[in-house]
């Protein structure tokens, strides 16, 4: 079980330390394949994965991108890992924001990453976030007259004692 939190933290250094596409992709099996679940962006196979990370991930990292662990529960062939995901959007992120040009605004969102692993690789990863939480913060969808939550939903998950039921509440309060 350490040797598959190993191999992902290995596998992440590679995506945000070294940003070396080919060492990240020694870290997973062949067919492996990366879904970014909101927003459907990735690929299936080495050859897809190369240009996804090459292009489209890897150079489209904004410079003060933050991941704040949360937890982590490692099984016989998963890892699952919850952390608040924080950023500005400074550049294009195809990845995240497909068509979104930067608007320099402040991003802060909880993400949860679950990786399978066969043959002693990364086999696929599905990262799941509230893209309504990111596009609010982004100032391209309005909170205030929909039923959802920007940075203090990713805030909440650092510091569970914040209130809860404030969207209920609002509502109550407009009927």
């Amino acid at each position: 079980m350490d040797n598959l939190s190993a191999l992902w933290e290995e596998h992440v250094k590679y995506e945000f330390e070294t940003r070396d596409t080919e060492a990240t992709l020694r870290t997973m099996i062949e067919n492996a394949y990366v879904n970014h679940v909101p927003v459907l962006t990735g690929g299936v196979g080495h050859d897809q994965l190369r240009a996804f990370y090459a292009e489209r991930f890897i150079p489209q990292m904004p410079p003060d991108t933050k991941m704040t662990p949360v937890s982590r529960t490692i099984g016989s062939d998963r890892v699952v890992d919850e952390m608040v995901f924080e950023f500005t959007h400074t550049i294009k992120m195809d990845w995240m924001l497909p068509g979104v040009a930067p608007t320099n605004r402040h991003v802060k969102v909880a993400l949860v990453v679950i990786i399978h692993f066969r043959d002693g690789k990364l086999a696929h990863e599905h990262i799941y976030w509230d893209q309504a939480s990111v596009l609010v913060q982004l100032g391209l969808i309005d909170a205030a007259t929909l039923p959802v939550a920007g940075a203090e939903s990713a805030e909440k998950v650092l510091n569970p004692s914040l209130p809860s039921n404030q969207l209920m509440e609002r509502a109550l309060n407009e009927t």
